[in-house]
């Protein structure tokens, strides 16, 4: 019988109808494929039966996620290699229905089963969120935050570094994660033009860093919202550890339960992501009303490219069932739509996904270089969802396939005197 490894590459190629771009190791020791390049291993047949039962992208995260399939080699390399196959074949993929039509995918699959092994699904692992429809409501939006965020403060601190802040930070060359970190802190409150005696609300506060940022260098008052409570905790102690307590209020609460406007401003970096199409105009309306005549939204979100039918649009499902469960994407151009329906003036538009792609790296760097301690604070599983999932978008954004936009937008009263200089990008000098 032939060795595990050739059969199995022999059955993904015909599958696949294209040549494997990794090298595979299987249970029994056997290798196949280029000897350069990065080796995917699968430690045993369970993996197989894992993408058999739940063929492309869930079957794999499931079978990676449970350490039946692990990566020898570079990861990015292994990943950008394997991107073909299953982040992007595009719109106009053959589906995997159209492939069991050909006699010979039909023969491959039938000697897979042989290689399988008994036909029984496994369970999936217990760090998998059931997959629902993405509701949005008050009380599913609270569980989908608290599955993402309220894994450990500790572990976090690996991940994220000091700076405590789980979004794109802004670059220099030569520069720090911590010094890129404060620095996009500071655009963020040069765009809001944030002045001594101003309200900031920061909707999707996280640890309390741009709170705390804003706070201490522009001597603004804010109040902070989150639905995590680990956050929260973690904030409040921050704060009162710098001796801000009368000026930064963090309290555990929906965006759309905060009544205590107007505010001169706002902050929402990284927090859009979770509101869903549905209910965006509802997000944009909400803090549009929030802010006074004048006041100014800063809205840092990552952004999709568009599909040619938007209806088409499906959630990843990895990140889905493991990262951001009810998490949805947009295009730039569907945001700044919806943030003008709402009533918002869009003044400027600003692109940094390449920033993004750095910063992941750097996070994926420090889980890396302390994955024993994140083990022990997480799980396994937990540990190597957060690792594929960093590489994974590291790449996405290097590759353009997801982009993060910072948009600057502004209650503009009825006279239409925006506030803004005449040109505002000094922010950027």
């Amino acid at each position: 019988m032939a060795e595990a490894a050739s059969r199995l590459r022999s059955l993904a190629e015909q599958l696949l109808g294209v040549p494997l771009p990794v090298r595979l190791r299987t249970w029994d020791g056997s290798e196949a494929g280029p000897p350069d390049a990065p080796t995917l291993v699968v430690r045993n047949r369970r993996a197989l039966r894992r993408m058999l039962f739940k063929p492309g992208e869930l079957g794999l995260a499931r079978a990676w996620v449970a350490g039946d399939l692990d990566i020898e080699g570079d990861l990015y390399t292994a990943l950008d290699a394997m991107a073909g196959l299953v982040w992007e074949r595009g719109e106009d993929s053959r589906t995997l229905a159209q492939a069991l039509r050909d006699p010979e995918v039909r023969a491959a699959g039938r000697e897979l089963l042989k290689l399988v092994g008994p036909p029984i699904p496994p369970a999936p692992p217990r760090e998998e969120v059931r997959r629902r429809r993405h509701l949005h409501t008050r009380r599913s939006d609270k569980q989908a935050i608290s599955h993402h965020y309220d894994v450990g403060n500790d572990f976090y601190e690996i991940v994220l570094g000091p700076s405590m802040v789980y979004s794109c930070a802004y670059w220099e060359d030569g520069g720090s994660l911590e010094s890129a970190q404060r620095d996009k802190l500071e655009l963020v409150c040069a765009k809001l033009g944030l002045k001594e005696g101003q309200r900031l609300l920061d909707v999707g506060c996280g640890w309390g860093s741009m709170a705390i940022h804003a706070a201490r260098e522009h001597g603004v008052s804010v109040v902070g919202v989150t639905l995590s409570q680990e956050q929260a905790v973690y904030a409040r102690k921050r704060v009162a550890d710098e001796g801000l307590a009368d000026r930064v209020e963090i309290r555990v609460q929906d965006y759309r339960d905060v009544v205590d406007g107007p505010y001169d401003a706002i902050s929402s970096i990284g927090m859009a992501e979770h509101v869903g199409a549905e209910r965006y105009l509802e997000y944009a309306s909400n803090l549009y009303a929030l802010l006074k005549p004048g006041g100014r939204l800063l809205n840092h979100q990552i952004a999709r490219r568009p599909q040619r039918d938007e209806t088409a649009y499906e959630t990843d499902r990895f990140i889905d069932a493991y990262v951001f469960p009810d998490g949805e994407l947009a295009p730039i151009g569907t945001t700044v739509t919806q943030l003008e329906r709402a009533g918002f003036e869009v003044r400027d538009v600003e692109s940094i996904r390449e920033h993004y792609a750095r910063t992941l790296r750097q996070w994926v760097a420090r889980l890396e270089a302390d994955r024993d301690r994140a083990v022990r604070l997480t799980s396994p599983g937990r540990t190597r969802v957060w690792r594929l999932y960093m590489a994974a978008c590291a790449l996405a954004f290097e590759r353009n396939r997801i982009g993060v936009n910072q948009v600057l937008a502004v209650r503009t009263p009825e006279p239409g005197t925006s506030g803004l200089p005449l040109r505002t990008r000094t922010w950027n000098s």
